[in-house]
């Protein structure tokens, strides 16, 4: 008969650490996405036309780019 141990802890320490991790790391995704937003926004109607992307499509393309979907 085997024995297993589980060595994971549940301490609420390292869970707030955790929680702490994915905050900063969706603040910093958001961050991301607002910049993308905004630089693709300042182009001009045909600056946008010559990279072929058209101006509804935007928040798209900036959240493909920050989330890889």
């Amino acid at each position: 008969m085997a024995f297993v141990q589980n060595s994971i802890d549940f301490s609420p320490i390292l869970r707030l650490r955790a929680f702490a991790t994915r905050v900063a790391s969706n603040w910093a995704m958001n961050r991301e996405y607002k910049r993308t937003y905004a630089q693709l926004s300042r182009l001009t109607n045909r600056e946008l036309a010559d990279i072929g992307v058209r101006r509804c499509d935007i928040a798209d393309i900036a959240r493909k780019h920050v989330y890889h979907l």
